[in-house]
């Protein structure tokens, strides 16, 4: 059978679309102001996974100035603080993508790289922001081998 389901950012692809080709999904920047042309971070092709992402970027709030993710830190029972915007992860099972995209956001860049190398079954691609501000990306090998643009 073939499908594609969609359910709250989190997708699930068997098979091939109607035209018979793999499906192919975009995944957005991690930005608040989406220019419609350009509002995708990567686009890849999915066949017979599982993709979550999880980000800060649309369910946070702001006080003085502080943005505070909807991501809370189950060790000190706060919203996240760290330099990851957002993380996409491709795995056989979408629930624990899920589960992994959120626990990623939490453990921030360098436990979430290392994480990754040491569990192949994870792809990920990790947004996080630079020491000078800038956007830096993170892309494991088998994920990187899906984009196509």
């Amino acid at each position: 059978s073939n499908y594609l389901i969609e359910v709250g950012g989190e997708l699930l692809a068997k098979g091939k679309n109607a035209d018979g080709n793999i499906w192919r999904v975009g995944v957005d920047k991690p930005s608040e102001n989406i220019n419609k042309n350009e509002r995708f971070q990567f686009i890849l092709d999915l066949e017979d996974k599982a993709l979550a992402t999880s980000g800060n970027y649309r369910k946070f709030y702001e006080k003085d100035g502080v943005k505070y993710a909807h991501t809370i830190n189950p060790f000190t029972g706060f919203p996240t603080q760290n330099r990851l915007l957002s993380v996409t992860v491709i795995h056989d099972n979408c629930m624990l993508a899920d589960a992994y995209a959120t626990a990623f956001m939490v453990m921030g860049v360098k436990k979430s790289k290392r994480f990754a190398k040491e569990h192949p079954e994870i792809e990920i691609y990790l947004v996080y922001t630079g020491k000078d501000s800038s956007w830096k990306t993170f892309i494991s090998a088998d994920l990187q081998k899906r984009i196509i643009n």
